[in-house]
């Protein structure tokens, strides 16, 4: 599973970058997000697998901040971008005459550079207000990674401040970015119930269907996980939802890129029909 999202992500990013067709603001975000996947992956999934190997399930002190960094940082990106992937798809659909001026290569790149600025940040944040504490000298994980909900129930001080931090975080990165993707999607809802040709309306829908199934898997696990009430202790349905992030959340990704590239059309085209 880790190969095949490795090796199809890293060809996803070749045809974007080799076909000029593809150079448009829709595939480079994708381009983003399979980039983004192979970091995420490789931290959750590497350690996993040489554990694996060896037989052993230890991981360094190095080795999980790490890990923990570069996932939190990892689904903080992808929330922002998915969001701005809406926003995309509203301009396209919404506003096509007008797509390729708002939507243009300065803008995309400041967008991108923001998305990942962003989640960088924030994952930094969180990770330094949990690698000072104090554990109680128990160091078993109960998860298949360093997830930061596991790594805080082994630290035996206080942690209210560093959940006040975490549900700020989490407050402006999942319910408030889901509102924007609701909102948008509203809007394009509205626009391609107008439309009156039906072969128009299929492939209107069509390009945003597989950014919908990604925000519904990666926002479901993600408000699952870091939403949830403190009184409700569901740490195997958490290991479930890591590994279906880790795992399937790609594959899906991958899907629409390839499924879009093989109907060779854009999003202004799609829409004019």
């Amino acid at each position: 599973m880790y190969l095949v999202t490795l090796l199809g992500n890293i060809v996803l990013i070749c045809i974007t970058i080799l076909d000029s067709r593809l150079h448009t603001p829709m595939y480079f975000f994708l381009s983003n997000l399979s980039f983004l996947d192979i970091w995420y992956t490789s931290s959750a999934l590497t350690p996993m697998l040489a554990n694996f190997v060896s037989g052993k399930n230890t991981i360094s002190f190095s080795g999980c901040a790490s890990q923990m960094y570069f996932s939190l940082a990892m689904g903080s990106t992808e929330c922002v971008l998915l969001s701005m992937m809406a926003y995309d798809r509203y301009v396209a659909i919404c506003k096509p005459l007008r797509y390729p001026t708002i939507m243009n290569k300065r803008v995309c790149v400041q967008i991108a550079a923001g998305s990942w600025v962003t989640g960088c940040l924030t994952s930094l944040v969180e990770t330094m207000s949990v690698l000072h504490l104090s554990l109680c000298g128990n160091n078993i994980i109960n998860h298949f990674t360093c997830e930061i909900l596991a790594v805080l129930k082994l630290v035996c001080v206080d942690t209210s401040k560093v959940q006040l931090i975490m549900l700020v975080v989490s407050i402006l990165l999942l319910p408030m970015l889901m509102l924007l993707i609701c909102i948008s999607y509203v809007f394009i809802l509205t626009n391609i119930l107008r439309i009156t040709s039906g072969e128009g309306r299929s492939k209107a829908f069509s390009t945003c269907a597989a950014h919908l199934t990604v925000v519904v898997l990666f926002y479901g696990t993600a408000l699952s996980m870091y939403l949830k009430p403190s009184a409700v202790n569901s740490q195997e349905i958490d290991k479930f939802m890591a590994l279906v992030y880790a795992g399937l959340t790609p594959h899906v990704e991958s899907s629409h890129l390839q499924s879009t590239k093989q109907r060779g059309e854009s999003g202004c085209e799609k829409t004019t029909d």
